[in-house]
């Protein structure tokens, strides 16, 4: 073989490996794959899109029951539990797998969900009907323990780290209310700005995040006295409305639904530090477990709308079904 004939040979190897290289290594799926699938909950399909992140491509639809707003995995993440508001229903899907594993009936109206981190007590809101039910739990089914009356169409749940103690909003009386947790007993109320939505603790259980749908912040409230004292408002933009921590124990994202982006609080200072734009309503969301990427429902245009926090761009949008809300996966992020 000549010299010549020989640096041809190694030279097609080496843009061979390099084009290996960057397909594999350097392909956008690869910066994001995780093992297990994304889910996004389909409120007005009543159903649940499975999403296979190396292909980005939804793999199949699982039935819910009517009108499902929330999911939510169980502290041990054995399960993601569905809430189908107007079946009265929880629908329980194996996180790894996309298996149903069960159906449990007579659970009233339940909007949102949350679990305590002791895992004894599951806590809902009926948006409809105006009440937050506490549940024992037993590791299988909840049962109904306390039933308690509260303003105007709940919204969202907060329990804090100790399992002491329930934050409920009241979306259209514009209100929070607190719930001691092991006794049942509502011991606060008091008025929030327009239309209250998602909540938020710090980890050291201090200070509460309010989304205002209605507004254009969140308002922060130190919970360390007897009573919640509002300390700050932090404007974010028009329609805050979701919390997802950035799983760093300093930084929460809020999705703002009406203004199409995402902001990024340091609640240790409790200011705006970063701003993502996020498309067509942005609603839940969840994290990468690397923390890079926020999948986010883009509640409007029946997408899964994928955003890279480095580039500040959005880099991917997966097709879904009518008003996605929920979104999780199991190769996420620490929730704080």
């Amino acid at each position: 073989m000549t010299i010549f004939a020989r640096f041809s040979v190694f030279f097609a190897a080496r843009r061979s490996a390099l084009l290996i290289f960057s397909l594999v290594v350097l392909s956008p799926c690869s910066l994001w794959a995780g093992v297990h699938p994304i889910f996004v909950l389909n409120s007005l399909d009543a159903s649940v899109s499975v999403i296979d992140p190396a292909t980005w491509k939804e793999t199949r639809r699982i039935p819910t029951g009517k009108e499902p707003h929330h999911l939510y995995l169980t502290p041990d993440e054995k399960s993601l539990v569905i809430a189908n508001a107007l079946s009265d229903s929880l629908l329980f899907i194996d996180p790894k797998t996309a298996e149903v594993q069960r159906t449990v009936s007579d659970i009233l109206d339940p909007y949102q969900l949350r679990f305590s981190p002791d895992m004894k007590w599951f806590v809902t809101v009926a948006n409809r009907l105006n009440h937050v039910d506490i549940y024992r739990w037993d590791g299988t089914k909840p049962t109904l323990v306390k039933r308690i009356s509260t303003g105007k169409t709940p919204s969202h749940l907060w329990i804090d780290s100790k399992s002491t103690t329930v934050y409920a909003t009241m979306q259209d009386s514009d209100e929070l209310v607190v719930i001691d947790l092991p006794t049942q007993v509502l011991k606060w109320r008091g008025k929030t700005g327009a239309m209250p939505a998602d909540v938020f603790g710090t980890p050291d259980d201090k200070f509460l995040l309010i989304g205002l749908t209605g507004g254009e912040g969140v308002e922060v409230y130190d919970v360390t006295g007897r009573e919640p004292k509002l300390v700050k408002l932090i404007k974010t933009g028009q329609g805050a409305h979701a919390f997802r921590g950035a799983g760093n124990k300093r930084h929460v994202f809020v999705s703002n639904r009406v203004a199409n982006t995402i902001s990024k609080i340091d609640y240790q200072t409790m200011a705006v530090v970063d701003n993502y734009p996020a498309p067509s309503g942005p609603d839940c969301m969840d994290l990468s477990a690397d923390g890079r990427f926020i999948y986010v429902a883009s509640r409007w245009a029946k997408k899964l709308s994928v955003i890279d926090t480095q580039t500040k761009t959005v880099v991917r949008q997966v097709k879904v079904g009518k008003s996605p809300h929920g979104v999780w996966t199991l190769d996420h992020a620490p929730r704080h």
